[in-house]
């Protein structure tokens, strides 16, 4: 049960980041069993690439009684990716900040759903000892202080990835994690993480069927991939002399750089709240455009009133 000083407070509507995961497919009955309140999913498409039809009859079937499913993509890229990759904002000498820059970008449109539909309170998925938190709920509390803010991991009995998925099957909630694949993932257009499991309890190379979205690079191409990226005003506008969008421009490189087994890497980062974190990232193109940046560094300026100058490099990738 619930071990909350909101249960005091009746709350009737929660509006939730869904991401149909583990944590959040069981957080729906969860919410609806420990508060009686009605649950609004929040779906954001940040490019992860998921089935958001599936999804949005999933939480429904689950128990939510609306399931918004909000394209963020470009948004996503535009207002926050293109400002990290100009300000050559790196964690640590090596994480891109993928996670780090959707959460606000998905917790402001969460924020927008729940004042729509009434929402008297907000809940999320992240654990309570990760950073995620944190970044969620700075965002609910600069874009709307008065709602209430809910989370699970913070109040229930479930302390494991195995009791979440314990609760998931005596409810009859369809999960993607298993005890063979009990990673916890995060994935959007820049990049793609893991964590739990065997990631977390022992040293060296991880299991091959952990990665997901780049070859091996012992099963790379024995030839090197020429790209070429084209700027404009200090962002990336096109890809090997081809104009492109935003959306295009990334999925173009994700496909390049994943076939050419970049970038896999092991990382061990500082947590805001308690101990450090091992994990593993892939980051493909943010790497790609990483190397470039860093090998041009003409292409931006930060002296007030100078326009960045717009250049065309070559990187190579084995």
């Amino acid at each position: 049960m619930a071990r909350s000083g909101l249960k005091a407070r009746k709350v009737k509507r929660v509006a939730l980041a869904y991401s149909g995961g583990l944590d959040t497919s069981i957080i729906i009955p969860w919410l609806r069993e420990n508060y009686g309140c009605e649950v609004v999913a929040m779906i954001g498409d940040v490019g992860q690439g998921d089935d958001y039809e599936a999804l949005r009859k999933k939480a429904l079937a689950t128990g939510a009684s609306q399931v918004y499913v909000e394209d963020l993509r470009e948004e996503f890229i535009t207002g926050y990716l293109w400002k990290a990759l100009q300000a050559g904002a790196v964690y640590e000498g090596k994480y891109l900040l993928g996670t780090s820059l959707a959460r606000p970008a998905l917790a402001r449109r969460q924020v927008q759903v729940a004042l729509a539909t009434g929402a008297d309170a907000l809940a999320h998925g992240c654990t309570g000892k990760g950073n995620d938190q944190v970044r969620f709920e700075l965002a609910y509390k600069a874009l709307a202080p008065h709602l209430a803010v809910i989370a699970p991991w913070r109040e229930w009995n479930i302390k494991s990835r195995e009791d979440a998925m314990d609760y998931a099957r005596r409810h009859n909630v369809p999960v993607p994690a298993t005890r063979k694949d009990p990673y916890s993932r995060d994935q959007n257009i820049w990049h793609l993480s893991h964590e739990g499991g065997v990631l977390e309890t022992k040293l060296g190379e991880p299991p091959e069927d952990a990665w997901k979205i780049t070859v091996s690079p012992r099963r790379a191409p024995d030839e090197e991939t020429q790209v070429s990226i084209g700027f404009e005003a200090g962002v990336p506008a096109a890809v090997n002399g081809k104009k492109l969008g935003p959306i295009q421009i990334l999925e173009t490189l994700n496909h390049l750089a994943g076939e050419n087994g970049v970038l896999r890497l092991a990382l061990c980062s500082m947590r805001r709240i308690t101990s450090s974190k091992r994990w593993r990232l892939t980051a493909t193109l943010g790497t790609t455009k990483r190397v470039l940046r860093c090998a041009t560094p003409s292409w931006f300026t930060l002296a007030s009133g100078l326009r960045p100058c717009a250049k065309r490099s070559t990187a190579s990738s084995k």
